[in-house]
């Protein structure tokens, strides 16, 4: 029997010695674990073989410590205290968010995710850690517990949940479009400047419209101007450089402002679908857990 064995066999008699001395007899102790009188006698003697010891004097009605066993005791009750403290300690981790929370998502959902998650401010041991980028990063090195990813997902390493979606706006600069001239139609399209992230698993992106009588149309996007991050895309729309599918949410301003203005407005673009990924499959603590409920709720809200 190797060593490892050995230990962990003796460990095992230890915590049953102490749930015996507990218990005040054998019989107590055997009904308390869910095992018999007899079963536990014989992994006493073994315990007390392997010690050289008696722990125990033992009647048909009592037990009492012997000086070994007194001295024993202790040790063994501390021990399955300590693990009880670590059982304690996983509940309050599965059933109460608490620890550090490592979410990643896009730069713009900054604002987003300090609505969306609003509602984890009611548990005080849980810490945020934001890991903001538009480049998808690896979730593994990085010890990420959640993330949220925009658009096609393939990645089948990880386990990803579509948990709502986000809307898009065409738009660009009045002095490009006056430059260029203001598109009617999604076939007018092809002759623009493109600005955009860059595309995944394809050489060229491509956009899908839905027109005012319900008509489509797909346009293929071969972008001039490559960015890996929608803050800087936005500051070049602005700046004149071309056409912009950006979030609704973050051209809202600057459309407001007149920095940028709608192109075929009239025309929707095909929302894009937002996930929820972790780098696990089995059970989520409760950290994830409700992260993943409260950005639900936020998504659900966003729909009505």
């Amino acid at each position: 029997m190797s060593d490892a064995t050995s230990w962990t066999d003796k460990l095992k008699r230890m915590a049953l010695f102490a749930e015996i001395v507990d218990s005040g007899s054998i019989s107590a102790a055997a009904r308390r674990v869910g095992s018999t009188p007899s079963a536990l006698s014989q992994q006493l003697r073994l315990l007390e073989q392997s010690l050289g010891l008696v722990l125990l004097h033992r009647s048909t009605r009592r037990i009492t410590l012997t000086e070994a066993g007194a001295r024993y005791y202790p040790a063994c009750a501390a021990m399955v205290a300590q693990a009880r403290s670590a059982d304690a300690a996983l509940e309050r981790l599965r059933d109460e968010p608490e620890g550090e929370l490592r979410l990643a998502a896009p730069i713009g959902f900054g604002e987003l995710l300090a609505t969306a998650l609003e509602p984890l401010r009611r548990h005080p041991r849980l810490r945020l850690h934001l890991l903001l980028d538009d480049t998808p990063i690896d979730l593994i090195a990085e010890r990420v517990d959640l993330a949220l990813r925009v658009g096609r997902f393939t990645d089948s390493a990880l386990v990803a949940r579509r948990i709502g979606e986000l809307h898009r706006q065409l738009c660009a600069a009045p002095r490009y479009l006056a430059e260029r001239g203001w598109p009617r139609h999604p076939d007018e399209l092809a002759g623009h400047d493109w600005l955009s992230l860059p595309p995944r698993g394809a050489a060229v992106d491509s956009l899908a419209f839905e027109g005012p009588q319900g008509e489509q149309a797909v346009v293929r996007v071969d972008a001039r101007l490559l960015a890996s991050q929608v803050t800087a895309l936005q500051a070049m729309a602005v700046a004149g450089w071309g056409l912009y599918a950006g979030m609704s949410d973050d051209v809202r301003q600057p459309l407001a402002e007149g920095r940028l203005a709608p192109v075929l407005p009239d025309w929707r673009l095909a929302p894009v679908a937002v996930y929820a990924v972790t780098p696990r499959r089995d059970e989520q603590p409760a950290k994830v857990r409700h992260a993943l409920q409260a950005l639900q709720d936020h998504f659900a809200t966003r729909a009505v």
